[in-house]
């Protein structure tokens, strides 16, 4: 190689190996038909999908009990409805990036709470010791009912929910859940469905209940994702969950 060609491949590959991780993996070094080398960038795709289009997001009938259901157990949305709490979650999801749930299929995004009166879905135990209610519930008619404990909402004051926590499943998922339970199958076109809605108080991912994981491993044909059990995630939820209860 000619000096200055080596000189010009050297300047390019520092170039390279000074950018931030995102942008070196989607770069190239290329060599021009003059001997130079040109570094590019292509956007790499998981950089471009971390946030959502309104055309990406559907209010998937899981979540429909929080909009009907009287008894549900965690955030109640029941003062809107489900058109209005949709226009309202889009315009601000769109603003804000996904972030990774339990399993490649999940996912998340945290929005300024825009609902009146939503409140958060769980509390802690210190000082209700009381008033902590258990039972065996289903969230479904089609799943088995599990024990849970919960404070009645009349017992206790609720705090008002400062964001709303968007999980999301991809219509891959939803889909294979839906056929396993005999559900019908929703084959209009989006990426993300929004399968639950948690008032809190943080703007990060709590622990799902122990219930919610150990339903999960037993598999699709019981109301689960179909996710093996992780002991470690498991003990976190434990160590949460043994502070905190839901609110019906």
């Amino acid at each position: 190689e000619r000096e200055d060609d080596c000189f010009q491949r050297s300047f390019a590959i520092i170039l390279s190996l000074a950018l931030p991780h995102s942008l070196r993996a989607s770069s190239t070094l290329t060599t021009t038909s003059s001997s130079s080398y040109r570094l590019s960038f292509t956007p790499s795709s998981r950089r471009m999908s971390s946030f959502v289009t309104a055309a990406d997001l559907k209010l998937d009938p899981f979540t429909f009990r929080q909009f009907d259901d009287p008894s549900y157990s965690g955030t109640k949305l029941s003062s809107v409805s489900k058109e209005e709490f949709m226009k309202g979650a889009v315009e601000a999801a769109v603003k804000e990036p996904l972030r990774d749930g339990y399993a490649p299929f999940c996912k998340h995004i945290f929005i300024p709470n825009f609902i009146q009166g939503a409140k958060v879905g769980a509390i802690e135990i210190a000082g209700n010791e009381s008033k902590l209610k258990s039972g065996y519930k289903a969230r479904t008619e089609k799943e088995l009912p599990v024990l849970m404990r919960w404070f009645d909402k009349e017992d206790i004051e609720t705090p008002d929910a400062k964001y709303l926590d968007l999980i999301l499943y991809s219509k891959d998922q939803i889909t294979k859940e839906s056929g396993a339970m005999n559900s019908t199958v929703d084959d209009s076109e989006y990426s993300w469905g929004i399968i639950s809605v948690k008032g809190q108080l943080e703007n990060f991912e709590t622990p799902m209940t122990p219930m919610t994981m150990l339903r999960n491993s037993l598999g699709k044909d019981e109301g689960g994702s179909g996710v093996p059990l992780d002991r470690v995630k498991y003990m976190e939820s434990v160590a949460y969950w043994k502070t905190h209860a839901s609110i019906v």
